[in-house]
């Protein structure tokens, strides 16, 4: 219920206020003393637009300001849009300057336009004679009905929400599907090319490198004989000198302890330079210079160039690279029981929806023949003899479900006898309009 409407610097109003009780309200007086203006700030106030007009002249600022008693719906709506409820009352004003730009509060928050459009159906509807506004809308219609007759919708809600989740997650995966059975042939010919040249990782680095002493065989072959002849083979060799060297170095250590240390320090080089010797010989006589032995390195390089190129930048890359792919045509052998584990889920919560939808439905029914009995007496009491239906009218396809249900729901009148039932926003007198959006305030 409205409580209290405030106006300030607001078109011709200086400053006014209007407090409402229980029961019909009705503002009297003069032609030009602010009735209707006062009825465009509540609807402002409902999220109608503002314009920089309605500015008091002279003034910096218009503000309107409501209070509305609280309901559930309305604090649900402040919940949702993050606004603190406050205690049984919620307080709307709206501010525009006159440069046109404006601000919302809601019980003292800042908030927005489309918050006030949200709460507007909970709060207040407003009407003219010659417009058709909220009451006429169809979803607006079952909101009515469905607040007459607590019809209760948390369950088709729910149902509503696991039947589009598990919808949703089932399209997913066949979209998912279809992308990749177009990749199937060529995560098929990845794999296959890359088993193929069964990699083993850091291949090419020691590839590489015996590529290099292949190219250089002769080289290398001469330089390890050379150093093997000067350090030990040769007539004047490091390794003869050193022996004849231990001999004098000895013979010296028999008589003088300084020497015997020494004598030690030549044996273990001699000892160092003989492995050493030994292992630029071996080296060499493994020194294999074959073309054929080059050219297959080469082709090896080459492939695995190739490999790199398109499937990572190491050996390694290319083996993990293998197992992905692997892994995704797995994946999609297994996919057949997952996609007929989530068509079940959707059969399952279609029928949930289904069986909820049509409980909401066969309730509103019987809502619908009560208040439109009540509404049409409300409305012949009021110099009118008419004729007053609530259709409701379910559509099962799955296109018309939603979260309230899957019912359409209509107020059909006859205001003269032998005229047929058509949709309220057909009337076409002004006044019968008028008393029949007063019939329905008073039901």
């Amino acid at each position: 219920m409205l409580v209290e409407l405030r106006a300030e610097n607001y078109a011709v109003i200086d400053h006014a206020i209007a407090t409402f009780g229980s029961g019909l309200n009705l503002l009297t007086g003069e032609t030009g003393a602010g009735k209707s203006i006062l009825v465009d700030a509540l609807a402002l106030l409902m999220g109608g637009k503002a314009s920089s007009e309605v500015v008091r002249h002279g003034a910096e600022k218009a503000v309107v300001a409501c209070v509305f008693e609280s309901t559930s719906g309305a604090e649900a709506i402040l919940e949702e849009n993050g606004i603190d409820a406050e205690g049984t009352e919620i307080i709307l004003r709206r501010e525009i300057l006159s440069t046109g730009k404006g601000r919302v509060f809601i019980n003292n928050q800042p908030a927005t336009v489309a918050v006030l459009r949200q709460l507007a159906p909970e709060l207040a509807l407003v009407h003219a004679q010659t417009e058709t506004l909220s009451s006429f809308d169809q979803n607006q219609q079952r909101v009515l009905l469905d607040r007459f007759g607590a019809v209760a919708t948390e369950g088709v809600a729910a149902a509503y929400a696991q039947w589009r989740g598990a919808l949703a997650k089932l399209e997913d995966l066949l979209q998912g599907e279809q992308d990749r059975l177009r990749m199937v042939d060529l995560w098929t010919y990845q794999r296959k090319e890359i088993e193929a040249a069964q990699l083993v990782a850091g291949e090419d680095e020691a590839l590489e490198t015996e590529k290099r002493v292949l190219a250089n065989a002769e080289k290398l072959y001469a330089a390890a004989m050379g150093a093997y002849d000067q350090l030990y083979e040769g007539s004047a060799s490091a390794e003869g000198s050193l022996r004849s060297a231990l001999r004098y170095v000895e013979e010296l250590a028999r008589f003088d302890a300084r020497f015997v240390e020494f004598a030690q320090q030549l044996a273990s080089a001699r000892a160092v330079l003989g492995d050493a010797s030994v292992t630029l010989r071996d080296y060499a006589e493994k020194i294999n210079a074959s073309p054929e032995r080059l050219s297959e390195i080469e082709d090896r390089l080459a492939l695995l160039d190739r490999l790199k190129r398109k499937y990572g930048a190491t050996v390694a890359d290319v083996i993990d690279f293998g197992a992905d792919v692997s892994s995704k045509l797995a994946e999609i052998e297994d996919r057949d029981e997952i996609l007929k584990a989530l068509r079940a889920a959707v059969t399952e919560a279609s029928s949930a929806y289904k069986r909820a939808a049509g409980a909401v439905s066969a309730q509103r029914k019987t809502v619908a023949a009560r208040l439109a009995k009540l509404a049409e007496a409300h409305i012949n009491a009021l110099a009118m003899k008419v004729r007053f239906q609530i259709d409701v009218a379910p559509s099962e396809q799955e296109a018309n479900w939603t979260n309230h249900g899957w019912d359409e729901v209509r107020y059909l009148i006859s205001t003269n006898p032998g005229e047929p039932l058509k949709p309220l926003h057909e009337i076409a007198s002004g006044g019968e309009m008028s008393r029949v959006m007063l019939a329905e305030g008073g039901g």
